[in-house]
């Protein structure tokens, strides 16, 4: 019988990402309220994402979405979910699964997560896994950078820093070394 290791990285990141549809379907059936709005970035190129060709031409590996203003039917499934965004005055149907979500910010709440493990790797233990999510809290309205280590060192240098009212929280400080 062989041990295998439970992978909570991916775990806690379906569940962050459960976090993200209720947010989505609690838009579409409500609409968007207060000072509320979404930046979302995703991996173009994933299995099930569904945009136009010259979108996935000019966003090759990953693409920034803002729900705000101008967003229509905004549909939400237990897989992903499908709005229409407006791209040089021409509306356009994108499909997008949770899976492929790189970050998910609510400049409005001060809230973000950011996911980094891709659905295609392969967790083998704890100890060698890849960084699980980080919950970000931000101040200056900018969502959190999709993928740049300096921030991600940056933060972990700064958790000893003063409390400005931003709260990091990386779940890596809770893995044995």
């Amino acid at each position: 019988m062989s041990k295998r290791q439970l992978e909570y990285g991916r775990l806690v990141e379906q569940a962050l990402r459960t976090v993200v549809r209720d947010v989505l379907q609690r838009v579409a059936a409500e609409g968007m309220v207060g000072s509320h709005h979404f930046y979302i970035t995703f991996r173009t190129g994933d299995p099930g994402v569904d945009i136009a060709d010259y979108l996935k031409e000019r966003y090759p590996g990953e693409m920034t979405i803002v729900l705000q203003y101008q967003f229509w039917e905004l549909e939400v499934d237990d897989e992903g979910f499908a709005v229409t965004l407006s791209f040089n005055n021409q509306p356009e149907r994108l499909r997008i699964p949770f899976s492929a979500i790189k970050v998910f910010a609510d400049p409005g709440a001060e809230f973000g997560l950011q996911f980094t493990i891709e659905p295609d790797q392969q967790v083998v233990s704890l100890p060698t896994a890849p960084r699980d999510a980080i919950v970000h809290g931000f101040k200056d309205g900018a969502p959190p950078s999709a993928d740049t280590a300096d921030e991600k060192n940056e933060a972990e240098e700064n958790e000893g820093a003063p409390d400005d009212g931003a709260k990091v929280v990386a779940l890596d400080r809770f893995r044995k070394k």
